[in-house]
């Protein structure tokens, strides 16, 4: 189910503070706040950076501090870490990763799966079979950008982190190119 790579969309200004990425989305999802945790959670992140391989951005780190798992729309799930089961994060992660590896990528694309360099990393995907991922290119996981595989086979990257893309998509900033219109309205998993 693989497509041509299809542009690229930039925002105006990339955030890099989590805590402001994190505020850009609760804008974005109105009555979110009624889901995030009244205390931020300390989770084990080397258990799962060290099971991953790599660091992970600090704006999804910070999300997964402040939100259980949820779904916007009931379209796009958003896995996070809970604590005390760090050590379980490795196996969802890994197996987006095989089936991206087995359904999705085809040599001729040019992008590799992690732990490649610059390699793709699943962070997220729709009930539609949408995937959202991390190209993991740069000096940190703060410089990866976001690739969308679309089911109907529109590839694109967004390039800014994966809490600013769910914000922009919510609140309709950037284009959803071959992805569905949905209702921005978070649902606890």
């Amino acid at each position: 189910m693989t497509g041509e790579l299809i542009e690229k969309q930039t925002p105006k200004r990339r955030i890099t503070d989590p805590a402001e990425a994190l505020a850009a989305l609760e804008r974005a999802l109105p009555g979110s706040g009624d889901h995030r945790r009244s205390a931020r959670a300390a989770l084990a992140w080397a258990v799962v950076e060290e099971s991953l391989g790599t660091p992970l951005p600090s704006d999804y780190k910070y999300l997964a501090e402040w939100y259980p798992t949820f779904a916007i729309g009931d379209y796009i799930l958003v896995s996070l870490p809970e604590p005390g089961e760090e050590h379980l994060v490795h196996r969802g992660f890994q197996s987006a990763l095989d089936v991206l590896v087995d359904a999705w990528l085809e040599p001729g694309l040019g992008l590799p799966s992690h732990p490649a360099p610059g390699g793709l990393l699943p962070w997220s995907e729709s009930d539609e079979g949408d995937k959202f991922m991390w190209t993991t290119a740069g000096e940190t996981p703060q410089e990866w950008f976001v690739t969308v595989a679309g089911r109907g086979g529109a590839w694109w990257h967004y390039e800014g982190g994966a809490v600013q893309f769910l914000a922009e998509l919510c609140d309709s900033t950037l284009e959803p190119w071959g992805l569905r219109i949905f209702d921005p309205e978070v649902t606890p998993c």
